[in-house]
């Protein structure tokens, strides 16, 4: 049984790597794309939530606001993801998402009031000289780099500020409320600066696609996440998230060919960054069993 539950969770890890093959297929521009994803991926999860699971939908007023605002922040996370694909390609993107160790290690105790976690500090740096060496092996690249840089940071904050919510409300709620936010203020923005006809730039083939992304790669997988954490723990759960630039990486490579074959320094950079978040974990997993063992002598 347990078996079962992990090829599912790899197959959810598997649909994340490949929105980065979705988001070089779509030829829309990058606000663009973002604005139909969380369109569409608000709307299936509506009515998921309220025809499937004929939950409601009610929050109270204040964590509404906290969960827009959380969800702004998810907006610009893919926001610059996709733009950091569009001007660069997918290895580039996805090798940068490892730098949300560097900023949890440093964003994480600010927001929970703890000390930091040196090993967290000094992995995180060891991913900061990795990077270095991707950005100096594929300077021309330097453009997605920063964005990748800037998606990773938006990540790390959102992942932080989504844990301090988890429990106020249906994890349903959440994700709803967070992508249907993020869609909101990407209208605004759309707005006010008079872009507003950008959004119907784009083609019935586009259209397709990001309809294909936001049901079966955003709103699926994100559910199964949430069902699978009653049966998988946390541990192996992070572990194999990491899998994502793994799988993404190896796709971008096959399906698209030369535009995405790197330079030897930055596979070896980037096998030194995954496998330096794997040990992250494993150490962490040691330190936890390692506490739990201490309170039960102590009982």
């Amino acid at each position: 049984m347990k078996n079962s539950y992990l090829l599912r969770l790899h197959f959810i890890v598997f649909l994340w790597g490949f929105t980065a093959i979705l988001g070089k297929l779509i030829l829309a521009e990058a606000q663009v794309l973002v604005f139909y994803r969380m369109l569409f991926a608000a709307i299936f999860l509506y009515l998921y939530i309220r025809l499937i699971k004929k939950e409601s939908i009610k929050v109270s007023k204040n964590l509404l606001l906290q969960l827009v605002a959380i969800g702004s922040v998810m907006a610009f996370h893919w926001l610059f993801f996709f733009q950091s694909i569009k001007v660069s390609n997918v290895s580039i993107a996805l090798s940068c998402l490892s730098l949300s160790t560097l900023f949890a290690s440093l964003i994480e105790p600010l927001v929970y009031r703890r000390k930091p976690d040196w090993v967290e500090v000094v992995i995180g740096l060891i991913i900061v000289v990795c990077i270095s060496m991707i950005f100096n092996a594929e300077l021309k690249y330097k453009e997605g780099i920063i964005y990748g840089i800037l998606c990773a940071f938006c990540g790390t904050i959102f992942s932080v500020f989504n844990g301090k919510i988890f429990g106020k409300t249906s994890s349903g709620n959440i994700i709803f409320y967070e992508i249907a936010g993020g869609w909101l203020i990407i209208s605004l923005f759309f707005l006010f600066t008079g872009q507003i006809s950008y959004v119907s730039e784009i083609s019935y083939t586009d259209i397709a696609l990001v309809l294909l992304l936001a049901s079966v790669f955003t709103a699926y997988p994100m559910f199964e996440s949430v069902k699978l954490m009653k049966f998988i723990s946390p541990f192996t759960l992070i572990l194999t998230v990491n899998l994502e630039p793994v799988y993404g990486i190896i796709l971008a490579f096959f399906i698209f060919g030369a535009s995405e074959h790197m330079s030897p320094v930055f596979y070896i950079a980037s096998f030194v960054m995954i496998a330096s978040i794997v040990v992250n974990g494993i150490i962490k997993s040691r330190r936890k069993k390692e506490v739990t063992i201490t309170e039960t002598e102590t009982l």
